[in-house]
Formats: structure tokens, C-alpha cells, sequence
């Protein structure tokens, strides 16, 4: 199933790749962020409700959606480290970790900045709150633990054990609205077939969906980039691939 993976579980492979996918990655994160936030910030019609205070949402909803989308990307990435051993998996997993934890941190900023006016308060224990805030102690956990060991592939190891343990928290997160009774608000763009947000709002939303995607691969290919780089430092390839930047940054 992985088959066309396996090239890429040598360092200097994935590093290529990384290099490869980088500007497609940036161009889409320059593109989307810039149109989608201009559209939704500037020329989206206020919401009849929420006036312009919703506007936030163009932020907000990206960063929450990405936040657990990411989290399954770097769990998923252990998961083929544990099961093929491969260090670049668990590269990429550490990777992830800071950039889905960023996510996770906006996603709850921006909740408070909205949640202010809404409920008049910054914060309180709703259940999406509360398992969003679980998330990003899971990725300082992953984040921790790999630190803690001075062997990496061990590191890997123990830490995606713990990442895949906290996949059971992403159902809770995306379902919580439905489950308890919660003040946070429903599904607006996941409805499939009946999404609760008007056409002139919902595209400038989808655009900047599509941004953020472009900005976590942006950041995940840069800090993979430098964990390859630090982990192989020994490497020939990495040597030769220094010298030849200090070289032309002499010039």
C-alpha cells in the first residue's frame, strides 16, 4: 500500500522532496491567506446576527479544522514509523508536532476573541473548548516526550505511541457539539450536502481553508527540512550540501 513511500524513508530522499514541494506549498499559502482573508475580512457581507464580530471566523474555522487534521497527519506519520521503522516518519511526525500545536493555539486564541462578545465571557468549559485544549496538551506531550530521550528512533517510538493514543480525541472534538450540551455552535461547512453558511461567505472561507493547508506545509517542510539537517549532520550528503550554501553565500 506504501510501496511508492519506501524511496523516501532515506533522509536525503525526503529531503529532496521537501525541497521539491516547498514553493507549491508557499505559493498556495501566499495565494489562499491573501485572497481568502482580504475576501472574507473586507468584502463578505456581516453576518445578521453577529455583524462584523463574525468575521473571525475566517481564521478561527481554518486553524480549528486544520488543528485536528494535523494531528492525524502526525499521528499517522508514527503510525509508519512503529510499523516500518522508519526514522524519517518519525522525522516528520516531530515535524508536525509544533506546527499542529501553532493551529491548536489560534483555533483557541481566536475562540476566546470570538467567544468574548458572543457569550461575554473569554472562556468556559465547553466540551469543544475543553477537548480543543486537550489537543494542544497532546501535542506538547508528543513534543516532550520525544525531547526527553537522547535516542531518537527511540524517541519516535514513545512518541507516537503517544500521538495515536490521542486520536480517539479528534471524534470527541468534532462530535462534541452534537454529544453534550454545548454553547459553541454547530458545524457550518462539514454539513455535507446542507452547509449552514451562506455562498457569498462560505467561498472566501473555503479559500482561506485552502491557505492555511498551503502555511502547515509551508512550516512542516521547513522544520522537517532542519531535523533532517541536524539528525544527519554527519552524513556526506549533508556535509557536501552545507559547504556548497556557505559557499554561495560567500559569493
Amino acid at each position: 500500500m506504501f510501496t511508492w513511500l519506501h524511496p523516501y524513508a532515506k533522509t536525503e530522499r525526503a529531503y529532496a522532496l521537501c525541497q521539491s514541494l516547498f514553493p507549491y506549498f508557499l505559493s498556495a499559502a501566499v495565494l489562499g491567506l491573501v485572497v481568502g482573508l482580504v475576501w472574507g475580512l473586507v468584502f463578505a457581507p456581516p453576518d445578521y446576527q453577529q455583524g462584523d464580530s463574525f468575521r473571525i471566523i475566517y481564521i478561527h474555522v481554518p486553524s480549528a479544522i486544520l488543528a485536528m487534521g494535523t494531528y492525524v497527519a502526525m499521528a499517522t506519520a508514527g503510525l509508519v514509523g512503529l510499523v516500518w521503522q522508519w526514522k524519517t516518519a518519525y522525522m516528520s511526525m516531530i515535524a508536525i508536532a509544533p506546527v499542529g500545536a501553532l493551529m491548536t493555539f489560534i483555533s483557541l486564541f481566536t475562540g476566546a476573541a470570538w467567544g468574548k462578545p458572543m457569550w461575554g465571557t473569554w472562556w468556559i468549559w465547553d466540551a469543544r473548548l475543553t477537548s480543543q485544549l486537550i489537543l494542544l496538551f497532546l501535542y506538547f506531550g508528543v513534543m516532550a516526550l520525544y525531547a526527553a530521550f537522547s535516542d531518537k528512533q527511540q524517541a519516535g517510538k514513545a512518541a507516537a505511541i503517544i500521538a495515536l493514543v490521542g486520536v480517539i480525541n479528534i471524534p470527541i472534538i468534532h462530535y462534541s457539539v452534537e454529544w453534550w450540551n454545548t454553547l459553541h455552535q454547530g458545524s457550518t461547512i462539514t454539513k455535507i450536502g446542507r452547509p449552514s453558511i451562506a455562498p457569498e461567505m462560505k467561498w472566501p472561507l473555503l479559500v482561506s481553508i485552502a491557505g492555511f493547508i498551503g502555511l502547515i506545509g509551508t512550516l512542516v517542510l521547513l522544520q522537517l527540512k532542519n531535523v533532517i539537517l541536524i539528525r544527519e549532520a554527519h552524513r556526506p550528503w549533508v556535509k557536501k550540501l552545507l559547504l556548497t550554501s556557505s559557499t554561495k553565500g560567500e559569493r
